[in-house]
Protein backbone atom coordinates (compact mmCIF):
# COMPACT_ATOMS: atom_id res chain seq x y z
CA UNK A 1 0.00 0.00 0.00
CA UNK A 2 1.32 3.28 -0.69
CA UNK A 3 1.31 6.21 1.47
CA UNK A 4 0.00 6.54 4.52
CA UNK A 5 -3.56 8.28 5.14
CA UNK A 6 -3.89 10.49 8.01
CA UNK A 7 -6.90 9.19 10.71
CA UNK A 8 -9.89 10.74 10.51
CA UNK A 9 -11.28 11.42 14.22
CA UNK A 10 -14.56 11.99 13.60
CA UNK A 11 -15.76 9.70 10.75
CA UNK A 12 -19.08 9.22 9.02
CA UNK A 13 -20.95 6.45 9.81
CA UNK A 14 -22.46 5.82 6.60
CA UNK A 15 -24.13 2.09 6.93
CA UNK A 16 -25.88 1.12 10.09
CA UNK A 17 -28.67 -0.76 8.84
CA UNK A 18 -29.00 -4.35 7.77
CA UNK A 19 -27.84 -5.64 4.59
CA UNK A 20 -29.73 -8.44 2.60
CA UNK A 21 -29.89 -8.91 -1.23
CA UNK A 22 -27.57 -5.91 -1.65
CA UNK A 23 -30.27 -3.78 0.50
CA UNK A 24 -29.40 -1.84 3.30
CA UNK A 25 -33.03 -2.52 5.26
CA UNK A 26 -34.23 -2.03 8.93
CA UNK A 27 -34.80 -4.81 10.82
CA UNK A 28 -37.81 -6.07 11.01
CA UNK A 29 -39.38 -5.02 14.35
CA UNK A 30 -38.10 -1.80 13.91
CA UNK A 31 -35.74 -2.05 16.86
CA UNK A 32 -32.15 -0.47 17.21
CA UNK A 33 -29.32 -0.54 19.57
CA UNK A 34 -26.51 1.75 20.51
CA UNK A 35 -22.96 0.92 19.78
CA UNK A 36 -20.44 2.14 21.92
CA UNK A 37 -16.99 4.32 21.54
CA UNK A 38 -15.10 2.55 24.04
CA UNK A 39 -12.77 5.60 24.63
CA UNK A 40 -14.85 7.68 25.96
CA UNK A 41 -18.24 5.48 26.84
CA UNK A 42 -20.13 7.80 24.85
CA UNK A 43 -22.87 6.93 22.11
CA UNK A 44 -21.16 6.46 18.07
CA UNK A 45 -24.70 5.76 16.53
CA UNK A 46 -27.74 3.70 16.70
CA UNK A 47 -28.00 0.76 14.73
CA UNK A 48 -30.41 -2.05 13.55
CA UNK A 49 -30.92 -4.88 15.68
CA UNK A 50 -31.45 -8.02 13.83
CA UNK A 51 -32.68 -10.90 15.17
CA UNK A 52 -34.57 -14.93 13.68
CA UNK A 53 -36.66 -12.80 11.48
CA UNK A 54 -34.28 -10.95 9.26
CA UNK A 55 -32.02 -13.97 9.48
CA UNK A 56 -34.78 -16.08 7.67
CA UNK A 57 -34.92 -12.93 5.10
CA UNK A 58 -31.10 -13.44 4.30
CA UNK A 59 -31.06 -17.16 4.92
CA UNK A 60 -34.07 -17.12 1.98
CA UNK A 61 -31.86 -14.34 -0.14
CA UNK A 62 -28.80 -16.45 0.08
CA UNK A 63 -30.52 -19.76 -1.14
CA UNK A 64 -31.98 -17.63 -3.91
CA UNK A 65 -28.21 -16.51 -5.10
CA UNK A 66 -27.58 -20.11 -4.94
CA UNK A 67 -29.93 -21.63 -6.79
CA UNK A 68 -28.22 -23.68 -9.97
CA UNK A 69 -28.79 -21.45 -13.03
CA UNK A 70 -28.42 -18.04 -10.62
CA UNK A 71 -25.78 -15.43 -11.74
CA UNK A 72 -23.51 -16.61 -9.10
CA UNK A 73 -23.47 -20.48 -9.48
CA UNK A 74 -23.32 -19.48 -13.28
CA UNK A 75 -20.18 -17.33 -12.88
CA UNK A 76 -17.24 -18.83 -13.53
CA UNK A 77 -14.55 -19.57 -10.78
CA UNK A 78 -11.93 -17.33 -12.16
CA UNK A 79 -14.22 -14.03 -12.23
CA UNK A 80 -15.41 -15.05 -8.42
CA UNK A 81 -11.66 -14.57 -8.28
CA UNK A 82 -11.95 -10.87 -10.09
CA UNK A 83 -14.58 -9.93 -7.49
CA UNK A 84 -12.40 -10.12 -4.82
CA UNK A 85 -9.77 -9.24 -6.35
CA UNK A 86 -11.96 -5.57 -6.45
CA UNK A 87 -13.32 -5.98 -3.63
CA UNK A 88 -9.73 -5.40 -2.11
CA UNK A 89 -8.75 -2.56 -4.03
CA UNK A 90 -11.88 -1.11 -2.74
CA UNK A 91 -10.79 -2.01 1.27
CA UNK A 92 -7.68 -0.77 0.06
CA UNK A 93 -8.89 2.51 -1.06
CA UNK A 94 -11.52 3.17 1.82
CA UNK A 95 -8.26 1.79 4.39
CA UNK A 96 -7.55 5.37 5.85
CA UNK A 97 -11.66 5.57 6.62
CA UNK A 98 -12.25 1.93 7.33
CA UNK A 99 -9.01 2.17 9.81
CA UNK A 100 -10.21 5.10 11.42
CA UNK A 101 -13.97 3.46 11.53
CA UNK A 102 -12.26 0.19 13.07
CA UNK A 103 -10.05 2.80 15.96
CA UNK A 104 -13.97 5.02 16.43
CA UNK A 105 -15.98 1.43 17.48
CA UNK A 106 -13.51 -1.13 18.53
CA UNK A 107 -10.97 1.53 20.29
CA UNK A 108 -7.66 -0.32 18.65
CA UNK A 109 -4.96 2.59 17.83
CA UNK A 110 -5.24 3.83 14.77
CA UNK A 111 -1.35 2.58 13.92
CA UNK A 112 -2.14 -0.58 14.57
CA UNK A 113 -5.43 -0.95 12.72
CA UNK A 114 -4.23 0.95 9.40
CA UNK A 115 -0.93 -1.34 9.27
CA UNK A 116 -1.80 -4.57 11.11
CA UNK A 117 -6.12 -4.98 10.39
CA UNK A 118 -6.07 -3.24 7.19
CA UNK A 119 -2.83 -4.85 5.60
CA UNK A 120 -3.87 -8.31 6.42
CA UNK A 121 -7.27 -7.98 5.53
CA UNK A 122 -6.05 -6.95 2.12
CA UNK A 123 -3.59 -9.39 1.29
CA UNK A 124 -6.52 -12.33 2.64
CA UNK A 125 -9.00 -11.28 0.22
CA UNK A 126 -6.16 -11.10 -2.62
CA UNK A 127 -4.75 -14.87 -1.02
CA UNK A 128 -7.99 -16.71 -1.57
CA UNK A 129 -8.93 -14.30 -5.13
CA UNK A 130 -6.20 -16.26 -6.22
CA UNK A 131 -7.70 -19.88 -5.01
CA UNK A 132 -11.05 -19.36 -6.88
CA UNK A 133 -10.06 -21.11 -10.19
CA UNK A 134 -7.72 -23.77 -8.44
CA UNK A 135 -9.03 -25.97 -6.12
CA UNK A 136 -10.30 -28.68 -7.90
CA UNK A 137 -10.83 -32.41 -7.44
CA UNK A 138 -8.60 -35.85 -9.36
CA UNK A 139 -8.74 -38.63 -11.37
CA UNK A 140 -8.64 -41.77 -9.72
CA UNK A 141 -7.67 -44.55 -11.22
CA UNK A 142 -9.63 -47.55 -9.61
CA UNK A 143 -10.35 -51.43 -10.49
CA UNK A 144 -12.69 -52.08 -13.61
CA UNK A 145 -13.55 -50.15 -16.73
CA UNK A 146 -14.72 -46.98 -14.75
CA UNK A 147 -13.83 -44.08 -15.26
CA UNK A 148 -13.61 -42.02 -11.47
CA UNK A 149 -13.15 -38.38 -10.42
CA UNK A 150 -13.84 -35.94 -7.89
CA UNK A 151 -15.27 -32.79 -7.82
CA UNK A 152 -14.79 -30.16 -5.06
CA UNK A 153 -18.21 -28.38 -4.48
CA UNK A 154 -19.42 -25.24 -2.69
CA UNK A 155 -21.10 -26.17 0.75
CA UNK A 156 -24.22 -23.63 -0.04
CA UNK A 157 -25.55 -21.53 2.70
CA UNK A 158 -22.64 -20.64 5.04
CA UNK A 159 -23.46 -18.94 8.45
CA UNK A 160 -20.72 -17.19 9.49
CA UNK A 161 -20.63 -15.45 13.26
CA UNK A 162 -17.27 -12.67 13.82
CA UNK A 163 -15.84 -11.58 16.82
CA UNK A 164 -15.47 -7.71 18.18
CA UNK A 165 -11.76 -7.89 18.55
CA UNK A 166 -10.69 -8.10 14.67
CA UNK A 167 -13.60 -7.26 12.95
CA UNK A 168 -12.19 -6.33 9.74
CA UNK A 169 -9.81 -9.44 9.61
CA UNK A 170 -12.25 -12.04 11.28
CA UNK A 171 -14.82 -10.70 7.59
CA UNK A 172 -11.99 -11.26 5.58
CA UNK A 173 -11.10 -14.61 7.18
CA UNK A 174 -14.92 -15.52 6.91
CA UNK A 175 -15.86 -14.05 3.25
CA UNK A 176 -12.48 -14.97 1.58
CA UNK A 177 -12.86 -18.86 1.41
CA UNK A 178 -16.73 -18.44 1.28
CA UNK A 179 -17.09 -16.61 -1.35
CA UNK A 180 -13.89 -17.93 -3.99
CA UNK A 181 -14.90 -21.62 -3.57
CA UNK A 182 -18.77 -20.00 -4.20
CA UNK A 183 -20.94 -20.27 -1.54
CA UNK A 184 -22.87 -17.54 -0.36
CA UNK A 185 -22.75 -16.05 2.99
CA UNK A 186 -24.69 -14.60 5.98
CA UNK A 187 -22.68 -13.00 8.61
CA UNK A 188 -23.57 -11.90 11.94
CA UNK A 189 -21.17 -8.90 13.49
CA UNK A 190 -20.83 -8.55 16.90
CA UNK A 191 -22.75 -6.12 18.27
CA UNK A 192 -19.99 -4.12 19.88
CA UNK A 193 -18.36 -3.56 16.72
CA UNK A 194 -21.09 -3.71 13.86
CA UNK A 195 -19.94 -0.84 11.53
CA UNK A 196 -16.92 -1.71 9.53
CA UNK A 197 -18.53 -4.95 7.97
CA UNK A 198 -21.23 -2.81 7.04
CA UNK A 199 -18.83 -0.85 5.43
CA UNK A 200 -17.20 -3.79 3.34
CA UNK A 201 -20.97 -4.69 2.16
CA UNK A 202 -21.35 -1.62 0.61
CA UNK A 203 -18.09 -2.42 -1.25
CA UNK A 204 -19.25 -5.54 -2.06
CA UNK A 205 -22.21 -3.86 -4.21
CA UNK A 206 -19.29 -1.61 -6.16
CA UNK A 207 -17.29 -4.64 -6.64
CA UNK A 208 -19.88 -6.25 -8.42
CA UNK A 209 -21.64 -9.40 -6.13
CA UNK A 210 -24.78 -10.35 -7.47
CA UNK A 211 -27.89 -10.17 -4.58
CA UNK A 212 -27.78 -12.45 -2.21
CA UNK A 213 -24.15 -13.71 -2.38
CA UNK A 214 -23.54 -11.60 1.05
CA UNK A 215 -25.78 -10.53 4.03
CA UNK A 216 -24.89 -9.00 6.78
CA UNK A 217 -26.51 -8.77 10.16
CA UNK A 218 -26.25 -6.65 13.20
CA UNK A 219 -27.59 -8.23 16.30
CA UNK A 220 -26.98 -10.14 19.14
CA UNK A 221 -25.97 -13.52 19.70
CA UNK A 222 -28.65 -15.01 21.64
CA UNK A 223 -31.23 -13.83 18.97
CA UNK A 224 -29.60 -13.36 15.70
CA UNK A 225 -26.61 -15.63 16.22
CA UNK A 226 -28.43 -18.29 17.26
CA UNK A 227 -31.22 -17.96 14.38
CA UNK A 228 -28.04 -18.56 12.14
CA UNK A 229 -27.12 -22.02 14.36
CA UNK A 230 -30.19 -23.44 14.50
CA UNK A 231 -31.28 -22.54 11.09
CA UNK A 232 -32.26 -25.40 8.87
CA UNK A 233 -31.14 -23.70 5.31
CA UNK A 234 -27.74 -22.83 6.80
CA UNK A 235 -25.42 -25.51 5.12
CA UNK A 236 -22.46 -24.62 7.76
CA UNK A 237 -21.81 -22.23 10.60
CA UNK A 238 -18.53 -20.82 11.25
CA UNK A 239 -17.55 -19.06 14.86
CA UNK A 240 -15.05 -17.03 16.00
CA UNK A 241 -15.89 -16.15 19.79
CA UNK A 242 -15.73 -17.66 23.25
CA UNK A 243 -15.59 -21.46 23.97
CA UNK A 244 -18.84 -21.04 25.56
CA UNK A 245 -20.41 -19.61 23.21
CA UNK A 246 -18.77 -22.17 20.67
CA UNK A 247 -20.41 -24.94 22.85
CA UNK A 248 -24.02 -23.46 22.56
CA UNK A 249 -23.25 -22.97 18.19
CA UNK A 250 -22.21 -26.38 18.18
CA UNK A 251 -24.98 -28.09 19.51
CA UNK A 252 -27.77 -26.05 18.15
CA UNK A 253 -26.38 -26.83 14.85
CA UNK A 254 -26.08 -30.56 15.62
CA UNK A 255 -29.83 -30.58 17.21
CA UNK A 256 -30.91 -28.82 13.78
CA UNK A 257 -30.02 -30.23 10.38
CA UNK A 258 -26.56 -31.57 11.41
CA UNK A 259 -24.50 -29.11 9.42
CA UNK A 260 -21.33 -28.85 9.82
CA UNK A 261 -19.55 -26.53 12.28
CA UNK A 262 -15.88 -24.75 12.04
CA UNK A 263 -15.12 -23.13 15.41
CA UNK A 264 -12.19 -20.87 16.55
CA UNK A 265 -12.23 -20.20 20.45
CA UNK A 266 -10.41 -19.47 23.30
CA UNK A 267 -6.98 -19.81 24.17
CA UNK A 268 -4.45 -19.32 26.95
CA UNK A 269 -1.04 -19.74 25.08
CA UNK A 270 2.19 -20.56 27.34
CA UNK A 271 5.04 -18.19 26.01
CA UNK A 272 8.43 -20.40 26.75
CA UNK A 273 11.59 -18.33 27.40
CA UNK A 274 15.04 -20.61 27.87
CA UNK A 275 17.83 -19.66 29.42
CA UNK A 276 19.90 -19.15 26.47
CA UNK A 277 17.22 -16.94 24.50
CA UNK A 278 17.96 -13.57 23.66
CA UNK A 279 16.70 -11.66 26.78
CA UNK A 280 16.03 -8.44 25.28
CA UNK A 281 14.72 -9.62 22.24
CA UNK A 282 12.43 -12.47 24.18
CA UNK A 283 10.85 -9.80 26.26
CA UNK A 284 10.07 -7.32 23.94
CA UNK A 285 8.24 -10.29 21.85
CA UNK A 286 6.51 -11.68 25.04
CA UNK A 287 5.57 -7.95 25.52
CA UNK A 288 4.46 -7.46 22.12
CA UNK A 289 2.68 -11.18 22.26
CA UNK A 290 0.45 -10.50 25.49
CA UNK A 291 0.16 -6.72 24.79
CA UNK A 292 -0.78 -6.64 21.54
CA UNK A 293 -4.52 -5.05 20.24
CA UNK A 294 -5.17 -4.38 24.40
CA UNK A 295 -4.27 -8.15 25.38
CA UNK A 296 -7.69 -9.19 23.35
CA UNK A 297 -6.07 -11.63 20.81
CA UNK A 298 -7.53 -15.63 21.60
CA UNK A 299 -3.79 -16.68 20.77
CA UNK A 300 -2.12 -14.32 23.44
CA UNK A 301 0.90 -15.34 24.92
CA UNK A 302 -0.71 -15.06 28.69
CA UNK A 303 1.24 -17.72 30.56
CA UNK A 304 4.43 -16.80 29.78
CA UNK A 305 7.16 -19.39 31.46
CA UNK A 306 10.81 -18.26 32.24
CA UNK A 307 13.65 -20.55 32.85
CA UNK A 308 14.25 -20.46 36.76
CA UNK A 309 18.25 -19.08 35.74
CA UNK A 310 16.83 -15.85 34.03
CA UNK A 311 13.66 -15.12 35.72
CA UNK A 312 13.95 -12.46 37.97
CA UNK A 313 16.05 -10.15 35.37
CA UNK A 314 12.69 -11.20 32.91
CA UNK A 315 10.28 -10.44 35.46
CA UNK A 316 12.03 -6.75 36.45
CA UNK A 317 12.88 -5.90 32.62
CA UNK A 318 9.31 -7.20 30.77
CA UNK A 319 7.96 -4.72 34.04
CA UNK A 320 9.94 -1.68 33.20
CA UNK A 321 8.68 -2.57 29.79
CA UNK A 322 5.47 -1.97 30.77
CA UNK A 323 5.53 0.92 32.63
CA UNK A 324 6.87 2.38 29.53
CA UNK A 325 3.91 1.32 27.23
CA UNK A 326 1.79 4.26 26.07
CA UNK A 327 -1.68 3.73 26.62
CA UNK A 328 -4.48 7.02 25.70
CA UNK A 329 -6.79 8.00 22.85
CA UNK A 330 -6.34 5.17 20.06
CA UNK A 331 -6.26 8.23 17.57
CA UNK A 332 -2.80 9.68 18.43
CA UNK A 333 0.60 7.45 18.40
CA UNK A 334 0.15 5.36 21.37
CA UNK A 335 0.49 1.50 21.54
CA UNK A 336 -2.67 1.01 23.15
CA UNK A 337 -6.00 1.98 23.59
CA UNK A 338 -9.13 1.05 25.47
CA UNK A 339 -10.68 -2.32 26.42
CA UNK A 340 -13.69 -2.53 23.70
CA UNK A 341 -16.56 -1.39 26.54
CA UNK A 342 -17.25 -1.70 29.57
CA UNK A 343 -18.26 -5.03 30.27
CA UNK A 344 -14.95 -6.32 28.90
CA UNK A 345 -13.31 -3.41 31.27
CA UNK A 346 -15.07 -4.84 33.96
CA UNK A 347 -14.06 -8.88 33.46
CA UNK A 348 -10.24 -7.35 33.24
CA UNK A 349 -10.47 -5.46 36.53
CA UNK A 350 -12.55 -8.48 38.12
CA UNK A 351 -9.27 -10.87 37.66
CA UNK A 352 -6.91 -8.58 38.49
CA UNK A 353 -8.41 -8.18 42.02
CA UNK A 354 -8.43 -12.28 42.06
CA UNK A 355 -4.93 -12.16 41.15
CA UNK A 356 -3.82 -10.53 44.36
CA UNK A 357 -6.57 -12.14 46.71
CA UNK A 358 -5.28 -15.30 45.13
CA UNK A 359 -1.50 -14.68 46.13
CA UNK A 360 0.51 -13.26 42.71
CA UNK A 361 2.51 -10.54 43.37
CA UNK A 362 1.46 -7.62 41.01
CA UNK A 363 5.05 -5.55 39.21
CA UNK A 364 3.08 -3.33 37.90
CA UNK A 365 -0.21 -1.70 36.34
CA UNK A 366 -3.36 -2.72 38.16
CA UNK A 367 -5.55 0.16 37.60
CA UNK A 368 -7.84 2.24 35.55
CA UNK A 369 -6.18 4.92 33.30
CA UNK A 370 -8.12 8.19 32.91
CA UNK A 371 -11.72 8.71 33.72
CA UNK A 372 -13.74 7.96 31.00
CA UNK A 373 -14.07 5.79 28.46
CA UNK A 374 -12.11 1.54 29.40
CA UNK A 375 -8.28 2.31 29.60
CA UNK A 376 -6.62 -0.32 31.95
CA UNK A 377 -3.01 -0.08 32.64
CA UNK A 378 -0.49 -2.58 31.39
CA UNK A 379 -0.50 -5.58 34.31
CA UNK A 380 2.40 -8.09 35.12
CA UNK A 381 1.94 -10.53 38.30
CA UNK A 382 4.70 -12.86 39.05
CA UNK A 383 5.20 -15.75 41.15
CA UNK A 384 2.18 -17.05 39.49
CA UNK A 385 0.65 -20.17 40.80
CA UNK A 386 -0.55 -23.26 38.06
CA UNK A 387 -3.78 -23.92 39.92
CA UNK A 388 -4.67 -19.62 40.07
CA UNK A 389 -7.69 -18.68 38.01
CA UNK A 390 -5.52 -15.97 36.18
CA UNK A 391 -3.16 -19.04 34.98
CA UNK A 392 -6.31 -21.24 34.01
CA UNK A 393 -9.50 -18.73 32.61
CA UNK A 394 -8.68 -16.98 29.46
CA UNK A 395 -8.87 -13.09 30.84
CA UNK A 396 -8.46 -11.44 26.96
CA UNK A 397 -6.93 -8.51 28.61
CA UNK A 398 -3.62 -6.73 29.01
CA UNK A 399 -2.72 -8.71 32.11
CA UNK A 400 0.62 -11.24 31.71
CA UNK A 401 1.36 -13.70 34.17
CA UNK A 402 4.95 -14.84 34.57
CA UNK A 403 6.20 -18.76 36.04
CA UNK A 404 9.44 -19.59 36.24
CA UNK A 405 10.55 -23.75 35.57
CA UNK A 406 13.44 -25.86 35.84
CA UNK A 407 13.73 -28.02 32.80
CA UNK A 408 12.01 -28.76 29.24
CA UNK A 409 9.73 -31.52 31.02
CA UNK A 410 8.48 -29.72 33.60
CA UNK A 411 7.41 -26.43 31.49
CA UNK A 412 6.15 -29.06 28.48
CA UNK A 413 3.67 -30.13 31.54
CA UNK A 414 2.29 -27.36 33.01
CA UNK A 415 2.07 -25.87 29.38
CA UNK A 416 -0.87 -28.62 28.83
CA UNK A 417 -2.18 -28.14 32.41
CA UNK A 418 -5.05 -26.12 30.44
CA UNK A 419 -8.13 -27.02 28.88
CA UNK A 420 -7.34 -24.90 25.34
CA UNK A 421 -4.73 -25.79 23.01
CA UNK A 422 -4.89 -22.72 20.39
CA UNK A 423 -0.88 -21.18 20.49
CA UNK A 424 2.35 -21.71 22.07
CA UNK A 425 5.78 -19.72 21.85
CA UNK A 426 9.23 -20.78 22.38
CA UNK A 427 11.99 -18.27 22.38
CA UNK A 428 15.66 -20.39 22.52
CA UNK A 429 18.84 -20.76 20.59
CA UNK A 430 19.29 -24.51 20.70
CA UNK A 431 17.97 -25.57 17.64
CA UNK A 432 17.39 -29.03 19.31
CA UNK A 433 15.30 -27.51 22.38
CA UNK A 434 13.42 -24.99 19.35
CA UNK A 435 12.36 -29.11 18.10
CA UNK A 436 12.36 -30.84 20.72
CA UNK A 437 9.27 -28.30 22.21
CA UNK A 438 7.58 -27.51 19.34
CA UNK A 439 6.85 -31.23 18.45
CA UNK A 440 5.80 -31.84 21.89
CA UNK A 441 3.22 -29.14 22.19
CA UNK A 442 -0.12 -29.38 21.40
CA UNK A 443 -1.16 -26.42 20.25
CA UNK A 444 -2.40 -25.37 16.28
CA UNK A 445 0.56 -22.96 16.34
CA UNK A 446 3.77 -22.79 17.75
CA UNK A 447 5.58 -19.91 16.66
CA UNK A 448 10.14 -20.22 17.71
CA UNK A 449 11.62 -16.79 18.11
CA UNK A 450 8.91 -14.85 17.53
CA UNK A 451 5.11 -14.14 17.99
CA UNK A 452 1.91 -13.30 16.63
CA UNK A 453 2.90 -14.20 13.16
CA UNK A 454 0.21 -14.45 11.02
CA UNK A 455 -0.29 -15.02 7.21
CA UNK A 456 -3.61 -15.50 4.58
CA UNK A 457 -1.21 -18.54 3.30
CA UNK A 458 -0.67 -20.35 6.67
CA UNK A 459 -3.61 -22.26 8.91
CA UNK A 460 -4.46 -21.23 12.23
CA UNK A 461 -6.80 -22.95 14.57
CA UNK A 462 -6.47 -24.97 17.75
CA UNK A 463 -6.80 -28.35 19.74
CA UNK A 464 -9.27 -29.39 22.25
CA UNK A 465 -11.31 -26.45 23.76
CA UNK A 466 -9.68 -24.01 21.49
CA UNK A 467 -12.15 -25.49 18.44
CA UNK A 468 -11.99 -27.62 15.15
CA UNK A 469 -11.51 -26.68 11.83
CA UNK A 470 -8.77 -24.16 10.28
CA UNK A 471 -8.85 -21.10 9.03
CA UNK A 472 -6.67 -19.65 6.33
CA UNK A 473 -4.12 -21.34 4.08
CA UNK A 474 -5.44 -24.19 1.44
CA UNK A 475 -6.97 -25.91 4.28
CA UNK A 476 -9.12 -23.13 5.13
CA UNK A 477 -10.74 -24.19 1.59
CA UNK A 478 -11.67 -27.76 3.24
CA UNK A 479 -14.34 -25.71 5.13
CA UNK A 480 -16.20 -24.43 2.55
CA UNK A 481 -16.35 -27.36 -0.16
CA UNK A 482 -17.86 -30.50 -0.34
CA UNK A 483 -16.04 -33.55 -1.82
CA UNK A 484 -18.29 -35.26 -5.28
CA UNK A 485 -17.02 -38.59 -6.21
CA UNK A 486 -18.29 -39.12 -9.78
CA UNK A 487 -17.86 -43.03 -11.46
CA UNK A 488 -18.72 -43.67 -15.24
CA UNK A 489 -18.78 -47.45 -16.63
CA UNK A 490 -16.36 -47.04 -19.72
CA UNK A 491 -18.09 -49.23 -22.49
CA UNK A 492 -15.96 -51.80 -23.84
CA UNK A 493 -15.50 -52.62 -27.71
CA UNK A 494 -16.39 -56.44 -27.95
CA UNK A 495 -13.22 -57.84 -29.98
Amino acid sequence: MSGTPAPITSPEVKYAKIFINNEFVNAESGKTFQTINPSTGEVICEVAEGDAADVNKAVKAANQAFRLGSPWRRLDASERGNLLYRLADLIERDRGYLASLETLDNGKPYNVALAADLGLVVKCYRYYAGWANKNHGKTIPIDGDFFAYTRHEPVGVCGQIIPWNFPLLMQAWKLGPALAMGNTVVMKTAEQTPLTALHVAHLAIEAGFPPGVINVISGYGPTAGAAIARHNDVDKVAFTGSTEVGQIVAKSAADSNLKRVTLELGGKSPNIVMADADLDYAIEQSHFGLFFNQGQCCCAGSRVYVEEKIYDEFVEKSTERAKKRTVGDPFTNVEQGPQVDKEQFDKVMKYINIGQKEGAKMTTGGKRVGDKGYFIEPTIFKDVGENMKIQQEEIFGPVMSIAKFKNLDEVIEKSHNTIYGLAASVFTKDLDKALYLSNSLRAGTVWVNCYDVLDASVPFGGYRMSGNGRELGEYGLDNYTEVKTVTIKIPQKNS
